[in-house]
């Protein structure tokens, strides 16, 4: 659909023109100006007056007989000058009456002013021209004005229901066909919709290219590459830029033309609106978006990921990278007092909301830079806010490709993190090496696979003390821990010896076991633990 439409958008060139049936049947050849064949025609003038300059605007396609031209060179001169500066699209002369080949003065004057020179060998009838060209012209008009329109109502929807930015630069993207970026004033590429193109070939040294591009005040072609840049505003200053940036020549599109600036101008307004609509500071939401295409893996590509990052200003490349996760009951704040520890460490880093509650952070650590210091502030920082907050990291990796798996670490760590179980002395957070036994089954306490372990275990030992009042699961629990022990398990419990062996004889009985096998009393001890984790939900 995009390419249809860039076909009816573009502006009709002097080649297009020649290639009109009408024209064509006078057999054009072009003697001067070949290379500038795609100037825009937007009007054809006939004359036979010897100075028609006077009578023109500029872009039109001046058709003569050649009879008005002067015979001496200087008055050719003079003729083909004022076209010139008229900003005549080109000249053809038909060469039937007056002349049969074009004159030498006529051809030097017009490739000295680079004017397209097109002779026709055959007679053409002008009117015609000038009636079939009009028609194109007026009904690429029309077109212009109903694609326009058409443009002003899909943005005006989008502000009407209050859409983010995301989805203004996603419908940018969509009715131009072309990949469109937004972009902050420190030129870090917050969202990109690619469109033709992948992310590594939009992203890639973002920062340093954009920053060749210079602002405009307004919708406007710049730079080497040919970007179109509008500016976005935020309460009456400049914030940012909307840039539209070149199709790659695979997609068959065109230059930019009048509907691609429009399309971006009014991205930049729909922008400025939704700015003040959505008070959430956009580079936190571009954080967020880049934590969790990394965690769900959502990037086409590495290199995808790469130039997703390194746009927003993270390192990419020559660093480690370490997950860390943050439970905590205040996320809002956790998010701004992280990163803003982190700006004081120097560290760089990704920080955004992965989901209700849980906060993600991405360190780009250099070659040899130890992370447990930067864990232990963020840690700090977090107990400040909230003392309950839970904070667990990943393992060090080295390709950004493998965050997910750091992030996946840190949060088996989290979900083994079992409440009142202190942590190794000196360290505030948790790490996956932390997971023992009782860790691990906390972290599958939701599973009825488990749950059903611990029931057919101990079920019968649980429902007795409850009918009866005794406490046969904690005599056993001092037996199991005290590794089979009889005297230790008594002293434990307050119990004579005398009244432990008896429990034992009972807890036997119920369990139909033989306490004194070791595989019996490992799946006890198991079964056990899972029910204490069990109960401290």
């Amino acid at each position: 659909m995009r390419e249809n439409a860039d076909k009816a958008s573009r502006p009709l060139t002097v080649a297009d023109a020649l290639a009109l049936p009408v024209l064509a049947a006078g057999q054009p050849q072009v003697v001067t100006g070949v290379d500038h064949l795609d100037r825009q025609v937007r009007w054809v003038h006939i004359t036979e007056l010897t100075d028609p300059a006077s009578f023109l605007k500029g872009g039109e396609l001046v058709l003569t007989t050649g009879m008005p031209l002067p015979e001496e060179p200087a008055g050719v001169r003079r003729y083909v000058d004022e076209l010139a500066e008229a900003g005549a699209a080109a000249l053809v002369i038909e060469l039937v009456r007056r002349y049969h080949r074009p004159p030498d003065a006529l051809v030097d004057a017009c490739r000295a002013r680079r004017l397209p020179l097109v002779t026709l060998a055959a007679d053409v009838n002008f009117l015609e021209v000038t009636q079939v060209v009009h028609a194109l012209l007026l009904g690429n008009q029309t077109d212009a004005v109903r694609r326009t329109q058409r443009v002003h109502e899909a943005f005006t929807a989008l502000t009407l229901r209050g859409a983010g930015p995301e989805d203004v630069v996603r419908a940018a993207a969509d009715m131009s066909g072309r990949t469109v970026v937004l972009e902050n004033l420190v030129h870090q590429a917050l969202i990109c919709e690619p469109s033709g193109s992948t992310i590594d070939e939009a992203l890639t040294g973002w920062e340093q290219r954009s920053r060749s591009v210079p602002s405009r005040e307004r919708a406007e072609v710049c730079g080497d590459e040919g970007w179109l840049v509008a500016p976005v505003e935020y309460q009456g200053e400049r914030w940012g830029r909307a840039v539209m940036l070149p199709a790659p020549a695979r997609a068959g599109l065109s230059d930019f033309g009048p509907a691609d600036v429009t399309v971006l101008e009014r991205t930049a307004m729909a922008l400025t609106i939704a700015r003040l609509i959505h008070a959430t500071p956009w580079e936190r939401t571009a954080q967020r978006s880049a934590l969790r295409e990394l965690v769900e893996q959502r990037h086409h590509s590495p290199e995808d990921a790469h130039a997703r990052v390194a746009a927003l200003g993270l390192p990419a490349e020559d660093c480690g990278f370490l997950a860390v996760l943050v439970e905590t009951g205040a996320p809002e704040a956790a998010e701004d007092r992280l990163s803003a520890e982190l700006r004081t460490a120097g560290v760089p880093a990704l920080v955004g909301a992965l989901a209700a509650g849980r906060l993600g952070v991405l360190l780009a650590l250099r070659a040899a830079q130890p992370w447990r210091p930067t864990v232990e502030r963020l840690s700090r920082a977090a107990f400040t806010l909230d003392p309950d907050a839970v904070v667990s990291v990943g393992s060090e990796v080295t390709e950004l490709s493998d965050a997910a798996r750091s992030f996946g670490e840190a949060g088996r760590a989290a979900e083994a993190a079992l409440p009142g179980l202190p942590l190794p002395e000196g360290r505030s957070f948790h790490e996956l090496s932390d997971i023992g036994l009782r860790r691990l089954l906390y972290a599958l306490r939701e599973d009825i696979r488990v749950q059903g372990y611990a029931e057919r275990q101990l079920g019968r030992l649980v429902d007795h003390d409850t009918r009866h009042g005794t406490d046969l699961l904690a005599t056993l629990r001092h037996y199991l821990d005290a590794a089979g022990n009889k005297t230790t398990a008594a002293r434990r419990g307050n119990l004579s010896r005398e009244t432990v062996y008896q429990r034992l004889r009972t807890i036997e009985r119920l369990l139909d076991c033989d306490l004194e096998a070791g595989e019996r009393r490992t799946e006890l001890h198991v079964a056990l633990a899972a029910l204490d984790v069990m109960r401290a939900r």
